[in-house]
């Protein structure tokens, strides 16, 4: 065997051990960030859902603010205590996609656009018109992998799916 290429196939698997171990750590932590930070403004702050409530998707439309409301906070505090210490990961990564979806077509989405290049002024960062979905849109990119590929292994998932294992 081609020993430079030996040594890249070695190198490449090694990164790839590292990638279980930190790789899904690392997006785990960011999102923890994020809705952490997100549920604890929501948390000291006061519920504006009702002025917005007629914007949810169904069904979330049809559920009081208060409880919308309630139910935000709640999952992204504990979602993100949740994905620092990856337990239930992939529930709460599931659960975070639909708050961000939620949060994104009732918040986020342009109220009107009449070409895709219009819709696509609002994948941006800005608070100038157009909307404003580039960020929730990043959310759910970053949220999926933790959904199809669980926490990683520096979790309890991990750990428990380990003892599930090795003592059944």
């Amino acid at each position: 065997m081609n020993q430079p290429l030996h040594i890249a196939r070695q190198g490449l698997n090694a990164f790839d051990q590292v990638g279980l171990w930190i790789g899904l750590l690392s997006l785990r932590l960011l999102l923890a960030w994020e809705f952490g930070e997100a549920g604890l403004e929501k948390l000291h702050g006061s519920n504006w859902f009702a002025d917005i409530q007629d914007q949810f998707p169904w069904p979330f439309q049809l559920i009081p603010p208060d409880i919308n409301w309630s139910l935000a906070t709640g999952f992204e505090v504990v979602g993100a205590v949740a994905l620092v210490i990856g337990l239930g990961t992939r529930f709460f990564s599931a659960s975070l996609i639909v708050l961000t979806w939620v949060a994104m077509f009732s918040v986020h989405w342009p109220e009107s656009w009449a070409t895709l290049g219009e819709l696509l002024q609002g994948y941006a960062l800005t608070d100038k018109g157009h909307g404003n979905f580039k960020l929730p849109v990043m959310y759910i990119a970053m949220l999926l992998p933790l959904v199809w590929m669980g926490p990683g292994r520096l979790s309890l998932d991990a750990l428990v799916r380990k003892r599930q294992f090795c003592c059944a």
